[in-house]
């Protein structure tokens, strides 16, 4: 399989962290991810919102480029850019509005466009559980984890085809092979109010810190995320968050693929942990004691 890499925008600056452990653990388990040559933004989020056909022209061209380099997928890590993507990669069906999209294109798109996955679908479709698990070297063993999806991973449902819209349970399936105790977590998929951190930053504060407080209240170690919006909210605005729940918080917010790299022994400095806000430096430390012969290979 031939899998065309989509960083987006927030791998290369605020989620530097999500791209370099993305990298990390792919690699780690012999996934190779050709990254699209000469992408351009997928316009997440607002672009949609004024134009919803100059957006779906954005997101087509990197369908395109994709499509020119045979690739058979296109991955990303970030939900806001997968929803763009895909929402694009449904709409093309309709011909009129392939139409309207070709006309702000240099050249026509190609009939068939790749379509585009989480690169956590990739993971799970490449990976079972069992092989997986033969990839660990330092077990989560004894670390009680939440798994946030967020609002946008599996919704529409139609569209995103994630699984249960509701209830998705993939972060879990792979967390729980690399050894961590995976909670349930009701607030799995309520809205952290990314989409309002800067014009109504009391409800974002509200939001996060309801997940926040019921993660705190369940005795999680630490929530797992998937999208770099939703790890700004509960990481970078924790103390907001606590200041509107008028409580403390001090929770580890780690992209999945931070906490697969330790399982996996990869060295913190290349999953991009000195980026937290919150430090991991408990978990790490935790896993490196329950590790089995000291945390060798």
């Amino acid at each position: 399989m031939k899998i065309a890499y989509y960083p987006g925008c927030s791998q290369e600056g605020s989620a530097l962290d999500y791209g370099k452990s993305t990298g990390a653990v792919c690699a780690a388990l012999g996934i190779r991810l050709d990254e699209i040559p000469g992408w351009n933004c997928c316009g997440s989020s607002p672009a949609h919102s004024v134009d919803s056909e100059l957006s779906g022209a954005l997101c087509v061209r990197n369908l395109d480029l994709a499509a020119r380099e045979k690739a058979d997928v296109v991955t990303t890590p970030c939900p806001s850019c997968l929803s763009n993507l895909r929402m694009a990669w449904h709409r093309m069906r309709n011909d009129a509005y392939r139409d309207s999209v070709n006309g702000l294109l240099d050249e026509p798109a190609a009939g068939e466009l790749p379509e585009a996955i989480s690169v956590m679908q990739l993971i799970g479709r490449l990976r079972d559980a069992e092989e997986l698990a033969t990839y660990v070297k330092k077990p989560l063993t004894g670390l009680r984890i939440a798994a946030y999806y967020g609002c946008l991973m599996s919704r529409p449902a139609k569209i995103m085809d994630f699984g249960d819209p509701e209830n998705p349970t993939l972060m879990e399936s792979l967390l729980a092979a690399c050894g961590a105790e995976m909670v349930d977590f009701p607030l799995k998929t309520v809205c952290c109010g990314a989409a309002f951190g800067i014009p109504e930053r009391p409800l974002t504060a509200k939001n996060s810190g309801r997940i926040l407080e019921l993660a705190t209240k369940m005795g999680v170690d630490a929530i797992a995320v998937a999208c770099p919006l939703c790890q700004m909210n509960l990481d970078l605005r924790q103390k907001q968050a606590a200041k509107a729940e008028d409580a403390h918080f001090e929770m580890p917010i780690l992209y999945f693929t931070q906490l697969m790299g330790l399982a996996f022994n990869i060295a913190p400095e290349h999953l991009g942990l000195d980026q937290l806000c919150v430090s991991a430096r408990s978990i790490v430390q935790r896993i490196d004691a329950n590790a089995p012969n000291g945390g060798g290979a």
